[in-house]
């Protein structure tokens, strides 16, 4: 059973920056495709950024393109996202999620396996 486990995430001022973890484990979690996403109170879950195994080329949502950079070390299983000049419009619970494909895709509904989220709250 794969498990994924978030680290950072907490409270920031509007520009600053944030830096968040993410530590897979168990049978299975092997050349899997990773996300992260997140979902901001009565608003649905929204795509933030994606990384194939062996780190081919990340995919960004529209909303933090330039701002956020997604990275992955397969040697110790984690995924990071750090978030630059960060607003309130970032405030949300982040997820990590994993797929049993290589190769990621946008849609939420492509993941398998989910972190338990990790709140992220930019004060204006």
């Amino acid at each position: 059973q794969v498990q994924l486990v978030e680290f950072g995430g907490g409270l920031v001022e509007t520009g600053g920056s944030l830096s968040l973890s993410c530590v897979g484990t168990g049978r299975g979690f092997n050349r899997n495709g990773m996300a992260w996403f997140r979902q901001a109170p009565g608003k649905e879950r929204e795509f933030v950024a994606a990384i194939s195994w062996m780190n081919i080329t990340p995919y960004y949502g529209k909303a933090v393109e330039g701002r956020f950079t997604v990275s992955r070390n397969d040697l110790k299983n984690t995924l990071s996202l750090v978030m630059n000049n960060l607003e309130p419009e970032d405030t949300a619970v982040y997820y990590c999620a994993a797929r049993t494909e290589e190769m990621v895709v946008r849609p939420s509904t492509s993941y398998n396996y989910w972190g338990q989220g990790t709140q992220v709250t930019v004060s204006s």
